[in-house]
């Protein structure tokens, strides 16, 4: 920074400057605030505050790491996602708004089925599925599969009423489920219903759980090995496990639509992101699993991203 840091900076003085390292005015109000600690009209009430000498020499990191190539949301630590704020680092995804979408799509099938009630049979809401038997559990068994910083099963969790559910958050890293159990510690009243435990997609699941999952949720590995459209910084930065699933990227879909028919209750529904020229393909494997009502939605974008299917009932 060319300021000392020596109390005669404000803070607006330094989001100008920071500005330019960054070629970024927005990117600069990031990092300036969460130098700073304050957000919204506390930020801008701070402005002509003068910055301490730490502050601008953690500001001086953090803008480093950003040259360097870091991605925005693991130098500030922490990412929004739908109504939550996640830390995130190295060890996990950075949750996007394509996942959003997944959970927007989730959160609708599970209101149908939760709607439906407890060994009850009936159609779900104009617009998803098909007419066909519903799942009767209650509370409805929520998985999230894969679930890198906890976004999808902490957004059922929070976004639906409580006590309605209880979700279960897995991964096969140790490393993304410390980072996950922060954000359930995190999150108030709603992490009280998710559950969090450590495996290979269904093997992390304890066994009674078979034939009883009324909504399985998943937003895998989906990208080839040598897919081309990957971003440098996606490529160079997330985790490898957790982007990349073989020669086609649908190495996982794989193994979670030939695992759901064990797993689903009867007229449970399965809900998986993919890439958005899998669309076909997945479908199609969905289909020789036995899957039934299977479609692919498409994300806010208008690209194929969501594969829905439902157990035979």
């Amino acid at each position: 920074m060319a300021a000392p840091g020596d109390g005669t900076m404000t803070w607006r003085a330094l989001w100008m400057e920071t500005a330019d390292r960054l070629g970024s005015a927005v990117e600069a109000r990031w990092v300036c605030q969460e130098v700073a600690g304050l957000s919204g009209p506390e930020w801008a009430a701070s402005l002509d505050e003068a910055a301490t000498v730490r502050a601008v020499a953690r500001l001086d990191t953090l803008v480093e790491r950003r040259r360097g190539g870091e991605p925005l949301a693991y130098v500030l630590g922490s990412w929004a996602f739908r109504r939550l704020e996640l830390a995130v680092d190295p060890r996990v995804l950075i949750p996007r708004p394509e996942t959003e979408d997944v959970v927007e799509v989730a959160l609708g099938l599970a209101r149908s089925l939760l709607a439906a009630g407890p060994l009850a049979a009936g159609t779900l809401a104009a617009g998803t599925l098909a007419a066909g038997p519903l799942v009767a559990v209650d509370p409805l068994v929520a998985v999230d599969l894969g679930t890198g910083s906890g976004a999808i099963a902490l957004s059922l969790a929070t976004e639906l009423p409580p006590g309605s559910l209880t979700v279960w958050a897995t991964d096969a890293s140790p490393d993304a489920l410390d980072v996950a159990r922060a954000n359930v510690a995190g999150a108030g009243r709603a992490g009280r219903f998710v559950q969090v435990a450590q495996g290979s997609w269904f093997d992390a699941l304890p066994a009674e759980l078979a034939g009883r999952i009324g909504l399985l949720v998943s937003n895998p590995p989906y990208v080839g090995l040598d897919d081309a459209d990957l971003a440098p910084e996606v490529r160079s930065w997330e985790p490898h496990d957790a982007l990349f699933a073989g020669a086609d990227g649908l190495d996982a879909v794989r193994e979670l639509v030939a695992g759901a028919g064990r797993w689903l209750a009867p007229g449970g529904v399965l809900v998986v992101e993919i890439g958005h020229r899998q669309g076909a393909a997945a479908a199609g494997l969905a289909i020789a699993a036995g899957l039934v009502e299977v479609e692919v939605r498409p994300d806010t974008a208008g690209r194929d991203r969501i594969l829905v299917a439902r157990h035979p009932a």
